[in-house]
């Protein structure tokens, strides 16, 4: 009878972490999460990117906003056989730009990445504070913690690729997304968006 009692118990437990398993597959579309430090809860790419089959898209993220500028995180990854070029990026809260971090005049600029980014094949690039980022620019409304984006990559031979991201709070360095952007300094950052 105990026998009986403990596989009542176990099965139902079994199916519970099964589902839960079946289900963070799903929501992070990788079980390679590059960061630690990235929230769990941030959407992984959207069904368009897997039927797509450009790139695959980890733990995308926005910069939440009240107004003006604000800009897009992730982690890019080609896991085919030929080099990907990002050339242009579109959301419908903002026109939006491809940018970088160099060096100008002996202070780090953000500016416009020209040429795009090249994912290189079977390896990623990411897109972060402090290096490579979408920039959104001119928001049409508040990005507030939680609110998913549509966010649309364009790539060189003309295909296109959709995927969600989360806004979250990020503090990190109190960078500024603000007119001007490009010609003032840009302060030390921490790497990941508040939880």
């Amino acid at each position: 009878m105990p026998s009986t009692t403990r596989r009542r118990f176990l099965r139902p437990a079994a199916l519970i972490g099964a589902a839960m398993l079946a289900a963070s597959v799903t929501a992070c579309g990788s079980s390679d999460t590059p960061s630690a430090a990235t929230s769990s809860s941030a959407s992984a790419s959207a069904p368009a990117s897997a039927a797509a089959g450009v790139l695959t898209v980890r733990d995308p993220w926005v910069k939440a906003a009240d107004k003006g500028m604000t800009a897009a995180f992730a982690t890019l990854a080609n896991d085919g056989d030929t080099d990907v070029t990002i050339t242009g990026v579109t959301t419908d809260v903002s026109r939006a730009e491809i940018h970088e971090m160099a060096m100008t005049d002996g202070k780090m600029a953000m500016r416009q990445k020209q040429g795009g980014v090249v994912v290189a094949a079977r390896s990623q690039a990411a897109l972060e504070p402090g290096g490579d980022h979408l920039m959104l620019m001119d928001l049409t409304r508040p990005v507030r913690p939680g609110d998913q984006l549509d966010i649309t990559l364009t790539f060189a031979d003309g295909r296109t690729q959709t995927f969600t991201a989360v806004a979250k709070p990020f503090t990190g360095a109190q960078e500024s997304y603000a007119p001007g952007h490009g010609e003032s300094p840009m302060p030390e950052m921490s790497m990941s968006p508040a939880s």
